[in-house]
């Protein structure tokens, strides 16, 4: 059989509270990279460490316990039992940690840490796709991993939703202090996050704050990537002559610049 190398002399280090942004075209490594990092699949080269232990040195069996503790995984899919109510998908996690969690008190704070206190009895098939998305989550975060791990949760999602699930993801980051490693192939997202790490080929490509990342517009462009919409905006202005800032990568700075530049042609 061919081997494919997914991944090529990755190195990287993920800190305590962060929010990182993953970014790469399909079939760049990142889904590998994630189920690696979320204990899915195994590295057959180099070394893996979660809180200084070596990954590949502790037993099968002592996996399972290190995911429940630490990683957090949500996937595309909301994977609930659309029959069931809120609280019933939610304690389905719960079942299976050994954990000394206040189940019923631990429902309810993940409830209200998402802002659906008020679907606690509602069944899963009567909840927007946004809503479902964050059921999923708050079954997650009810384990209290130390770190959420994300494959595209706003793939199957519309706007409103995707919206939805970045303020949530920002709660949980910056109120309750989860660090987040996020794959999404919507840029507005990444610029969301304190770092984002561009993979290509398997290979890490650019690894810095959003500002300068999504500043580098033709080599992301050379590698089949977006940009943010403001950013892409700002590019297309300066091809034009206009002298606009290179790292403008929200709704909110980009309308800014458009104020600025027609307040001074008055």
């Amino acid at each position: 059989d061919t081997q494919v190398q997914a991944l090529k002399n990755i190195s990287f280090e993920v800190n305590k509270g962060d929010l990182v942004a993953i970014i790469g075209k399909s079939g760049s490594g990142k889904s590998t990279l994630l189920n690696i990092l979320g204990l899915l699949d195994k590295q057959t080269d180099g070394d893996y460490y979660i809180d200084g232990k070596k990954v590949s040195s502790i037993p099968e069996r002592e996996k399972a316990k290190l995911r429940n503790s630490h990683i957090g995984f949500v996937m595309q899919d909301f994977a609930l039992v659309e029959k069931y109510t809120v609280k019933q998908n939610i304690n389905i996690p719960l079942i299976y940690t050994d954990k000394p969690i206040n189940k019923e008190k631990a429902i309810n704070d993940v409830l209200k840490s998402v802002g659906l206190s008020d679907k606690t009895n509602t069944p899963a098939y009567k909840l927007s796709g946004g809503q479902k998305q964050r059921v999923a989550i708050a079954g997650i975060i009810a384990m209290r991993p130390r770190c959420i791990v994300m494959d595209e949760p706003t793939a199957m999602l519309d706007p409103k939703g995707r919206k939805e699930i970045m303020a949530t993801i920002k709660t949980l980051n910056k109120e309750h202090g989860i660090t987040v490693v996020l794959i999404t192939h919507y840029m507005e997202e990444a610029a969301k996050a304190d770092r984002v790490i561009v993979i290509d080929k398997g290979n890490i490509l650019l690894d810095d704050v959003p500002k300068r990342i999504f500043s580098q517009v033709e080599l992301l462009k050379s590698v089949g990537l977006d940009v943010p919409q403001a950013t892409e905006l700002m590019y297309e202005l300066k091809k034009c002559g206009l002298d606009v800032p290179d790292d403008i990568i929200d709704e909110d700075e980009c309308a800014q610049v458009l104020y600025d530049i027609l307040k001074n042609k008055e």
